[in-house]
């Protein structure tokens, strides 16, 4: 397994926040954690909210824990979520499953990390971090 390395994360950060700017979105936080959930880079555009970061983080952090993109998670939170709100709690807050992350996997298929992204609507954060990933020619799961 390849390790995401900082100069990866700030391409597929930069490559998000372009996809956004190009969209017309308003301003986004976009963080990239690797696969054991550890911070590595973030950036917020100038505008964004001040809950932007830890939003994006929480989504992202959601995802690598649990193997699945946030969209997934929102779904199955939807059914169970005395289970979810659990999980948030264990997690000390730092779990969000809302649309709005996704793994980053190379390209054997093993996962690397995450991108979560805050300050859209849950589709346009999406949309943001997979063409950030796919800018870097990753996965995004």
């Amino acid at each position: 397994m390849a390790a995401l390395e900082l100069s990866t994360a700030n391409a597929v950060i930069e490559a998000a926040l372009a996809a956004s700017t190009n969209a017309g979105y308003r301003p986004m936080a976009v963080v990239v954690l690797d696969e054991s959930g550890h911070l590595t880079a973030a950036q917020r555009q100038d505008g964004a909210s001040m809950f932007r970061v830890d939003v994006a983080t929480g989504k992202a952090w959601a995802a690598v824990a649990m193997g699945a993109s946030s969209r997934v998670l929102a779904e199955r939170a939807a059914s169970n979520p005395n289970f979810f709100v659990s999980l948030a709690s264990t997690a000390h807050g730092h779990f969000l499953p809302q649309t709005g992350a996704v793994l980053i996997k190379d390209g054997s298929g093993q996962v690397i990390g995450a991108v979560g992204a805050s300050g859209g609507t849950g589709d346009e954060d999406e949309e943001i971090c997979i063409a950030g990933v796919k800018a870097v020619g990753l996965d995004a799961g």
